[in-house]
């Protein structure tokens, strides 16, 4: 199957000197659910931020083999990113908020609200799209980032440590939403995330990455079977998958 994305030989040095990443390759296979994980500092977002065109890199290519030529570098034009924190404008609505990507694209407005109110049912929002952020709690503002990126309709969505700040009762009900969505709809996810656990439970693949000079050291399959939900969190299965994880991160911080 041709790759969504691949990156090939990838560095990204700041202006200061720093060496974020070194020497990263990598291939994600479209409908693939992958996290990235390893130490703060090692350059998990800035590959995130590569995907999607928001940094360059130093060194290397990332290419999109299932474009036209001409397309094949740059930014995926069907491309959604949630960041880690919601970044909602504080003075619009929900719907509002949800709209801005759309405008920018120049989408028709009865297309628009059309899909705005599709992109409220998908994260459960329903009747809140004339409340402002203000009114809502952190887990339902991280509901209002997920539908923006949303409803663009992406084929590749990019998460950057989206529910790192939530409780973890609100975080393991959006873990379950959004592996419903993934499922439902078939897209790419990219995932960063600081937790074994969490990366365990959402994802098919997870690439273990070392302290800064951020590079891939292991690839480790999760073969768990989908749907996963509360019972597989208390299975033997997950505690074995959680620990060795954790012991290839171990091993990657130490190395």
């Amino acid at each position: 199957m041709t790759p969504l994305v691949t990156l090939s030989g990838v560095a990204k040095r700041f202006p200061n000197g720093t060496l974020a990443l070194d020497r990263v390759d990598l291939a994600i296979s479209q409908g693939s659910f992958v996290s990235l994980l390893g130490p703060s500092g090692c350059g998990k977002s800035t590959i995130l931020r590569m995907i999607a065109g928001l940094v360059q890199p130093s060194a290397g290519r990332i290419d999109w083999p299932g474009l036209p030529e001409a397309a094949r570098t740059g930014a995926h034009p069907e491309l959604g990113f949630v960041f880690q924190e919601p970044t909602l404008m504080p003075w619009a609505s929900v719907a509002d908020n949800i709209r801005l990507p759309l405008k920018v694209a120049g989408v028709a407005k009865a297309d628009a609200e059309a899909r705005i109110a599709e992109a409220i049912s998908m994260v459960g929002l329903e009747g809140f799209a004339e409340a402002f952020p203000r009114e809502l709690s952190g887990g339902m503002k991280m509901r209002v980032s997920i539908a923006r990126a949303l409803v663009t309709r992406p084929k590749l969505l990019l998460m950057d440590e989206p529910f790192a700040a939530l409780d973890e009762i609100t975080r393991f009900k959006l873990n379950n939403d959004l592996l419903q969505l993934w499922q439902r709809f078939g897209w790419t996810v990219i995932f960063v995330t600081h937790s074994v656990f969490e990366s365990v439970y959402l994802s098919n693949r997870i690439l273990v990455m070392s302290a800064r000079p951020g590079r891939i050291v292991e690839d480790v399959a999760i073969p768990a079977p989908y749907p996963r939900d509360d019972s597989f969190r208390v299975s033997d299965t997950y505690g074995d998958l959680c620990r060795a994880v954790s012991l290839s991160l171990h091993q990657a911080i130490a190395a």
